[in-house]
């Protein structure tokens, strides 16, 4: 090869290189997008649980909210209060202020009170049993009991009792919806913890039809209703509903004469034990 071609090659090659980089370098400076370095400062303050709790898809995404002020440090329901004061005067913003949320289980029907009709054997998961025939509660809408949510929960705020039923450790639970997303009959719900009222259960019958599966089964009796106030609670096919836009009106006086304690009062714990959730009221 002549040196003629070779000194062309590399002038060619050279001559592109140029180009590219010449280009490159103008891209760079035009399509550069500048981001706050406070962002940086505030992930690293963060737990870094990307759990979605807060709304976010993860705790950078809060990160660059919490920086442009849309949202207040207390927005994170992982952080201690001493981490949302670290993340607060980072910012030079007040930490805000949050109603803790917390997951509910919508069931009480735990293997003291609720009847079986077939025994289940096979992979210990809900989600299985569900697939097989209902797992062989008695009571098809009820919590099963194999624990897929205690399993699903990163934060260990879920364990299975004596009973067979989960329960929600409220000072460990950040509202993440895991549990929410692992049960495959809808049984448990993200509600703030000054929602007191609820009703645990979710039949799909009524009547002795209800309670002849569950003791605590709600029966539609509709004695919640006359006594809480108007237009709180109100019966739609067979189970006491709700209306949580109301829950102001709320008062522990409409449990008082439900005659399986299927809607409670709960002061921060997840249920009451099975005789007193069941003592029937006169």
């Amino acid at each position: 090869m002549s040196p003629l071609l070779v000194f062309t090659a590399v002038l060619t090659l050279g001559g592109l290189c140029l180009f590219f980089g010449v280009t490159i370098s103008l891209a760079l400076k035009k399509l550069y997008v500048w981001e706050d370095p406070r962002i940086d400062g505030v992930a690293a303050l963060l737990p870094n649980a990307n759990c979605g709790a807060c709304g976010f898809a993860g705790c950078r995404a809060f990160a660059e909210a919490a920086v442009h002020g849309h949202v207040a440090p207390a927005g994170c329901t992982v952080m201690s209060d001493d981490m949302r004061a670290d993340v607060a005067d980072y910012l030079g913003v007040h930490a805000g202020s949050t109603d803790k949320r917390v997951a509910r289980l919508l069931c009480a029907g735990g293997t003291d009170v609720a009847r079986r009709k077939a025994d289940y054997v096979g992979i210990e998961s809900c989600a299985a049993a569900v697939a097989v025939g209902g797992g062989g509660k008695g009571c098809a809408w009820g919590c099963l009991g194999f624990g897929d949510c205690a399993v699903s929960c990163d934060f260990d705020a879920l364990h299975m009792n004596a009973n067979g039923l989960p329960v929600v450790d409220i000072d460990k639970c950040i509202a993440c919806g895991d549990c929410v997303d692992a049960c495959p009959l809808d049984l448990f719900t993200i509600m703030p913890l000054t929602h007191k009222l609820i009703v645990q259960c979710k039949n799909l019958l009524e009547g002795e039809a209800a309670t002849e599966v569950c003791t605590v089964a709600c029966n539609a009796c509709g004695r919640c209703v006359q006594d809480a106030q108007p237009g709180l609670i109100q019966i739609r096919r067979g189970l006491a509903v709700i209306d949580y836009e109301k829950i102001a009106l709320a008062e522990i006086g409409a449990i008082g004469r439900c005659p399986t304690g299927a809607i409670v009062w709960l002061e921060g714990a997840q249920f009451e034990a099975s005789e007193e959730r069941a003592a029937v009221a006169v």
